[in-house]
């Protein structure tokens, strides 16, 4: 399937480099089809739960009426176990980067972010830029502006930042697409004050599921992240004002679906339950705010599978507060 999808991309995202992602550290258990190995645990009532360590909706368990017990807490990324410690259990595996790319961000205070201290690396294969983000080091040896080799080295594991401790020592991976290059006025109109992280704050990053990626490219090698995420299924579709051309599609042309040269009175933008954009449509549908003009049918609250960016159900959804917020920062419409 993926082969095929491949196929039916422009030549220019065929013709794209490879992606030669690398684990980050020595723990290979996820090849190894040993992921309670792999993922670091996170504790509840039951016990240690290395399935809340995954990408996705993974935490904070709710019984609903509809659809069981499901989890809807959202987790960018993954939580990587340490493979090695010292005597006082500190972690000592080097963490390095997934891939090729440039230091676009270091972070060196563990109390700047929940991230603690962490590193963002800038990758471009050849359809707009990602950015791997290693989280929760207790040291990083590398610095701004510096451009690494993949598997170079870029810090060391430690448990800083929030909601972890030494025995839950990990590393909290993520690769991300970029939301919009003016983060900074949407945060300051929304918090009344700057980022010490700029664009690369993780409300400005929006992470793909990369563990499903380690594995779909060890069974192709020439796969794309466009191809991959080409087999995901839209959750809801937001139908804003044509005011004037999204600046993410500008990053990412392979979101472009339909003739964008023709004028139109709006755009249809497709997002997974995380939100992470799938296509942009030229649509004539007249709208005066963000509106829903899609969303899958569901037994239960929007909100819990869309991190309460949606509220309602069934086949009833609007956005929230943080749901509009989101989309503002999207379109980049609160800098207008």
């Amino acid at each position: 399937m993926k082969l095929l999808l491949l196929f039916l991309l422009p030549f220019s995202l065929q013709a794209a480099e490879p992606l030669n992602l690398s684990l980050p550290t020595d723990n290979r258990a996820i090849f190894d089809g040993k992921p309670e190995d792999f993922y670091m645990w996170v504790p509840r009532s039951s016990g240690k739960a290395w399935t809340a360590g995954q990408y996705g909706f993974v935490r904070n368990l709710v019984n609903t009426d509809g659809d069981g017990v499901i989890a809807t807490k959202f987790h960018e990324g993954l939580d990587i176990k340490p493979m090695k410690r010292d005597s006082s259990s500190r972690p000592l595996d080097i963490v390095s980067t997934i891939a090729a790319g440039k230091v676009v961000h270091t972070s060196p205070s563990s109390g700047a972010s929940n991230y603690g201290k962490y590193v963002v690396v800038e990758h471009n294969w050849g359809y707009g830029p990602f950015f791997s983000l290693y989280a929760h080091l207790s040291e990083i040896t590398v610095t701004k502006g510096q451009r690494l080799l993949g598997g170079s080295p870029l810090g060391k594991m430690g448990y800083t930042g929030a909601g972890i401790n030494r025995e839950r020592a990990h590393l909290h991976l993520e690769l991300n697409l970029l939301t919009s290059s003016k983060f900074d006025d949407w945060h300051e109109a929304v918090y009344k004050g700057k980022s010490p992280h700029g664009p690369y704050n993780g409300m400005n990053l929006i992470g793909i599921d990369i563990a499903s990626l380690f594995l779909a490219q060890r069974n192709n090698p020439d796969l794309t992240i466009p191809a991959f995420l080409s087999g995901a299924t839209p959750y809801f579709k937001v139908t804003v004002n044509r005011d004037a051309p999204l600046e993410i599609v500008s990053r990412y042309p392979w979101l472009k679906k339909g003739d964008h040269k023709t004028p139109s009175t709006s755009w249809e933008i497709s997002f997974t339950d995380s939100g992470i954009p799938l296509s942009v449509v030229p649509s004539n549908r007249a709208v005066k705010k963000p509106t829903i003009s899609y969303v899958r049918t569901t037994r239960s609250k929007h909100s819990y599978y869309t991190r309460k960016r949606l509220i309602g159900d069934g086949r009833q959804a609007t956005l929230s507060k943080s749901g509009l917020s989101f989309i503002a920062l999207f379109t980049n419409s609160h800098s207008k």
